[in-house]
């Protein structure tokens, strides 16, 4: 019978590539994006006997996007799996936004060989450092110098992910070692961890202020998404509106009476907030790219929530630090307080933040209902269709920032995953791809303009090859519309932006899937449903009046 190389421990001999596998097999990597090279084709053989599945996207870009879809949705570590030099260079979009968004992902790539000349000698692929490349996107970039390095390389990554704010990480594997035979030594493993907890003095001094507070606010990031329950029980303890950025979309009901959704970037909010006495802001940053502009100063006593010790150093002054896991933080708090997270059914006791939220948001409408007019009918239709549990991805395009984020409403059962900060083009399809493939039981419904989706639309193809149900709505409005947009705003004439039109549907359909074009939102909930149940990728294009 022949040994299961997952648990085989009687020879301790392995090429640097099974090395590599069985490190992240040991660590529960059941799944990988990436495309085989000449030089990786050492990790590639081992994939199967480790119990690691693959999937193939059309560009290492898409591949690091995928990962990354996978891992917001499973909260597990996304692995890609890259060759030397360009393929490497490719997915580094994706690695910058991944540490914008703090997703946890993994790529791993070979290298030049451990002795390989610092002159150019034009081997393939050959680049002066690939480290130093990853350095400046990553978390961090390590090399490895021997086959028994690899098992502690590894273990080091998955630390990072479980201890502290998960960020991606690049490791190589000089060409040599993957197809050398050496001492593995024994499977290294990343210690189990308990939550970090805050301080007790802090943690005091928040709820004293939560409860003396006669205008408290939540601002709750993605790092908040743990703390869900918690951060609904405190919001109605204290009556407290709250308001998300966009990795936070979801945290807490966007239907509940104290939500203000996805909205720090509206001038009615961002006034707003400036008038709280307390804001408790958990897992964000509080950065320009979640207020659209720089931060507003603050009138009141913020009180900052987060894993990151570095996040009570930047952005606004925080007044109290509490530091450490999320849903301890929030739970020390609520414990403090008295209470108990739980979730309700009633109406919150306190009144005042409940009328309050209505007023804000009515001021936050109508500042921008002549912009977002265009697509809250389609993004109702869009809602309408979808389950509660429900997963969206979005592109850096107008229908997605100004249209989805702010009015699709979402639950804490579904996700939104949107490229934040780093702000890339492309993400939407190939992350949803992930996503679906993470998920096959769950909606997955990818948004874009038409502008973005080209920057990735060759994932089509990999989604009609993995025959994923997979609807891509996409809003055309022929080009780069925010840009042509800002050019008009500075009397510029626009200029490179006005892009040739392209028969979307014909293009889906030519890559294997579906294609359809709609023209009111009827159409789309019809398109929509259709999709939902159609093996493979369904492209629906909206057309937009843009003149």
């Amino acid at each position: 019978m022949e040994a299961d190389p997952r648990t085989d421990l009687r020879t301790d001999s392995r090429t640097g590539g099974e090395a590599l596998v069985r490190a992240l097999a040991a660590h529960d990597v059941t799944q990988a994006f990436g495309i085989p090279g000449t030089h990786n084709l050492e990790i590639y053989r081992h994939l199967a006997a480790y119990g690691v599945r693959h999937a193939t996207p059309r560009h290492e870009q898409g591949a690091g996007y995928a990962a990354d879809g996978y891992a917001r949705v499973t909260g597990r570590p996304g692995v890609v799996i890259t060759t030397t030099g360009p393929a490497l260079l490719n997915v580094t979009a994706a690695v910058g936004q991944a540490y914008s968004d703090s997703v946890p992902l993994l790529v791993v790539s070979p290298g030049m060989p451990l002795r390989h000349p610092r002159l150019s000698t034009g081997l393939l692929h050959e680049m002066r450092s690939q480290t130093e490349a990853l350095r400046g996107v990553a978390a961090f970039s390590h090399r490895v110098s021997s086959v028994a390095e690899i098992g502690a390389a590894v273990a080091r990554a998955f630390t990072l992910f479980r201890t502290r704010r998960p960020r991606p990480v690049h490791l190589e594997v000089p060409l040599d070692l993957l197809t050398a035979a050496e001492t593995a030594g024994p499977v290294r493993l990343a210690p189990a961890t308990a939550p970090t907890l805050p301080d007790a003095e802090a943690v005091r001094r928040a709820a004293r202020a939560l409860r003396e507070a006669r205008r408290p606010a939540l601002v709750l990031g993605g790092g908040a998404r743990g703390a869900a329950t918690a951060c609904l029980t405190l919001a109605e303890a204290c009556g407290a509106p709250v308001v998300t950025t966009a990795n936070g979309k979801g945290v807490v009901p966007e239907r509940h009476p104290l939500s203000l959704g996805v909205s720090l970037h509206t001038e009615s909010v961002q006034k707003w907030l400036v008038g709280r006495d307390v804001v408790l802001a958990v897992g964000t940053e509080l950065a320009e790219s979640d207020f659209w502009s720089p931060p507003p100063a603050l009138g009141g006593t913020l009180v900052r929530a987060d894993l990151d010790p570095d996040q009570m150093h930047s952005g606004l002054p925080t007044d109290i630090a509490l530091v450490g896991d999320a849903r301890a933080s929030l739970e020390g708090l609520l414990s403090e307080m008295g209470l108990h997270a739980r979730v309700r059914h009633d109406i919150p006791g306190p009144r005042g933040g409940v009328d309050e939220v209505a007023a804000v948001r009515d001021a936050r409408y109508a500042g921008s209902a002549a912009r977002d007019a265009r697509w809250i009918p389609y993004l109702r239709a869009i809602r309408a269709v979808l389950a509660d549990d429900a997963v969206i991805t979005s592109d850096s395009a107008q229908c997605c920032y100004y249209g989805a984020l702010p009015h699709l409403p979402l639950g804490p059962a579904g996700r939104y995953l949107h490229p934040t900060g780093f702000g890339t083009l492309g993400y939407a399809l190939p992350a949803a791809l992930g996503a679906k493939v993470a998920c096959p039981e769950r909606q997955v419904v990818a948004l874009s303009g038409d502008g973005g989706l080209q920057f990735t639309v060759q994932e089509l193809a990999t989604a009609a090859q993995l025959r994923l149900p997979l609807p891509v709505v996409v809003f055309d409005n022929g080009g780069y519309g925010e840009i042509r947009d800002e050019m008009a705003a500075r009397g510029d004439r626009p200029t490179a932006v006005d892009l040739a039109p392209v028969d979307l549907p014909a293009l889906a359909r030519a890559y294997g899937g579906q294609g359809t074009r709609v023209c009111h939102p009827d159409e789309l909930a019809l398109a929509l449903t259709e999709a939902l149940h159609t093996p493979g990728p369904t492209l629906i294009a909206v057309p937009e009046e843009t003149r």
